[in-house]
C-alpha cells in the first residue's frame, strides 16, 4: 500500500483524487494540496473515505518536500501547473520519493513543449534509486501505452503514427477551455510540427486540417494539426516511425474567438504595463474565463482519442485503430468532472498504480511506453476508460 500525496485541485486534481480513493487497497492515504485549500476540501468533502488537505506553493521545493516529510508519502502525483514539475521533482529527490505528472515541463516565459529539462533529471533519480514517470494523462499518456501495445502485440514495425483527440461536447458557454485556458492557449497557438523521416517540420498554426469520421455515433469532424509532446518520445524510443502527428478538433466558433483573443494581444504570455504594474495578459483571460473544473454539470457530449497506426505484421501491411470513447455526462456522475478531466485523472491514477504496486520498476526518468503496456492497458478497462481496436 502506498501514501500517495497529489498536487493540485482543479478539474484533474478532482478526479485523480476520486479514482486514488476508489482503491484503497493501493493507496491506503491520500493527502491533497493546493496552493487554495479551499479548494481540496471541496474535493475532499464529495469523498466518502478520509482525505487529507493542505495548503502548498508548489513554486517552492522547500514547502513541497516539508509535506512529503509532515505526510509520510511514497508517491507524488502532480498535476498542478506544468512550469512546477522541475520543483516538484527536486523535493521528490530531496525527500527520496517517486514521481508522476501528466504534462512536461514548460517555462512560464516561453510557449515551448519538449521533453529536455526533465530527461535531464535521469541520472539523479537513477542515483537515488528513484522513479519518475512523465506524462500519465491521456495524450501524452494512454497514446503513449497505445503505440506500445499496438507495437507489442499487432505490428512488427510502426511506419506511420497520427494521435487523433476529438472532444464533441457541448459546455453551454460561448468560449470556455477545457482544462487549464492559459496551459491551452499556449499549447494551441504555438506553431504546428510533425515529424517525417528523420526531421522535424514546422507548419503555421493550425494551418493543415482533415475531416476525420468518428466512431460511436460520433461522425466527421474537422480535426487540426497541432504539437504535441509525446511525439517526441515516441519516435526516440520507437526509431522505426517515419511519420508522426498529432491531430485535435475545434469548432468554428472557439477559432473565432480565438482569433479575436490573439488579435488583441489577450493570449500573449509577456508583462505588459497598465496602471503602474504589469500584467501577463493570458492571465489575465485565464481570470475571466470559466473555471475548467465548473463545466462538469453543463457539459454533454463524447470525447474520442486514439491512435492511428500503419505498418506492417508478418511482412503484409496493416493498418489500425485504437481509441477511447468517454461520456461527458457518465464522467460527471462519478466524479463531479467532465470527460476533458476524466481522461486525464484515471490515467494518472492508473499510473501510479503502477508505481506503487511496482508493475512498473525502474531508477530514473522514463515516459510511458518505455514499460510493458500490458498492465496498463487492463486497468484502463476496469477503472472507467474501456478502448477499442479496429482493424481497417
Amino acid at each position: 500500500m502506498s501514501r500517495v500525496l497529489i498536487i493540485g485541485a482543479g478539474g484533474v486534481g478532482r478526479v485523480v483524487t476520486h479514482k486514488c480513493a476508489q482503491v484503497p487497497e493501493v493507496f491506503d492515504a491520500i493527502c491533497l494540496a493546493s496552493r487554495t485549500v479551499s479548494k481540496c476540501e471541496v474535493i475532499a468533502s464529495e469523498i466518502k473515505r478520509p482525505i487529507e488537505v493542505a495548503a502548498l506553493d508548489a513554486d517552492d521545493p522547500a514547502q513541497t518536500a516539508a509535506l512529503i516529510r509532515k505526510f509520510q508519502a511514497d508517491l507524488v502525483i502532480n498535476v498542478a501547473l506544468p512550469y512546477q514539475d522541475l520543483a516538484i521533482m527536486d523535493a521528490c529527490l530531496e525527500t527520496g520519493v517517486a514521481y508522476v505528472d501528466t504534462a512536461n515541463y514548460e517555462p512560464r516565459d516561453e510557449a515551448k513543449f519538449c521533453y529536455k529539462w526533465q530527461w535531464e533529471y535521469h541520472d539523479r533519480f537513477k542515483q537515488k534509486g528513484l522513479l519518475a514517470l512523465l506524462g500519465s494523462g491521456f495524450d501524452p499518456g494512454v497514446t503513449n501505452v497505445f503505440t506500445a501495445w499496438l507495437h507489442k502485440h499487432e505490428f512488427d514495425t510502426i511506419h506511420q503514427l497520427d494521435i487523433i483527440d476529438c472532444n464533441a461536447g457541448d459546455h453551454g458557454h460561448a468560449f470556455a477551455t477545457n482544462f487549464n485556458p492559459e496551459i491551452n492557449i499556449r499549447e494551441i497557438t504555438q506553431r504546428g510540427k510533425y515529424y517525417e523521416d528523420g526531421k522535424w517540420i514546422e507548419t503555421d498554426p493550425l494551418s493543415e486540417s482533415q475531416l476525420w469520421d468518428f466512431p460511436e455515433g460520433i461522425g466527421p469532424k474537422k480535426i487540426y494539426l497541432l504539437y504535441h509532446e509525446e511525439l517526441e518520445s515516441l519516435v526516440k524510443h520507437f526509431p522505426g516511425i517515419r511519420k508522426a502527428r498529432f491531430w485535435m478538433t475545434f469548432g468554428d466558433s472557439y477559432l473565432t474567438h480565438l482569433k479575436v483573443l490573439q488579435n488583441v494581444g489577450m493570449t500573449r504570455i509577456d508583462p505588459v504595463p497598465y496602471k503602474g504594474t504589469e500584467i501577463i495578459p493570458i492571465e489575465f483571460l485565464k481570470a475571466l474565463l470559466p473555471d475548467p473544473a465548473s463545466l462538469g454539470a453543463t457539459t454533454k457530449g463524447k470525447t474520442c482519442i486514439g491512435c492511428l497506426v500503419e505498418g506492417t505484421k508478418d511482412g503484409k501491411p496493416k493498418k489500425a485503430f485504437l481509441y477511447n470513447v468517454c461520456d461527458h455526462e457518465e464522467c460527471y456522475r462519478e466524479v463531479n468532472a467532465q470527460a476533458i478531466s476524466y481522461t486525464t485523472g484515471v490515467p494518472a491514477m492508473i499510473g501510479a498504480m503502477m508505481v506503487a504496486t511496482g508493475a512498473w520498476k525502474g531508477s530514473g526518468v522514463f515516459n510511458m511506453e518505455q514499460f510493458d503496456p500490458d498492465p496498463f492497458m487492463e486497468k484502463l478497462n476496469i477503472h472507467g476508460l474501456p478502448w477499442k481496436l479496429t482493424i481497417l
